[in-house]
């Protein structure tokens, strides 16, 4: 579970990210999180742009994020913004405050 202090955190590095995940009308797939999940092997923070399901965002990136074991770091308009910390220590760029 993420504290306020980690989501401001996380919420400010995403700023300068673009999504790198869209969510079509379909919504959420096993493909789709089997991309995100890969996504999160490159990096520890990633954007799903929700692009036809737009009225169930906040739950689809819910689930998105417990499918992958990722921490929904917040929902705005249509973009998610999820972390997962990297398994190895060396991949590890992002340091949360406690």
């Amino acid at each position: 579970m993420l504290t306020s202090k980690q989501r401001s955190l996380l919420s400010s590095l995403a700023a300068t990210l673009d999504p790198t995940i869209m969510v079509g009308k379909e919504g959420p797939s096993d493909a789709l999180a089997k991309a995100l999940a890969a996504e999160f092997k490159i990096r520890e923070l990633v954007k799903v742009r929700f692009i036809g399901e737009k009225e169930n965002r906040r739950e689809h990136a819910r689930g998105l994020a417990e499918r992958t074991g990722a921490e929904l770091v917040r929902v705005i308009g249509n973009v998610a913004v999820m972390y997962r910390r990297a398994d190895e220590a060396e991949r590890r760029l992002i340091v949360l405050p406690r």
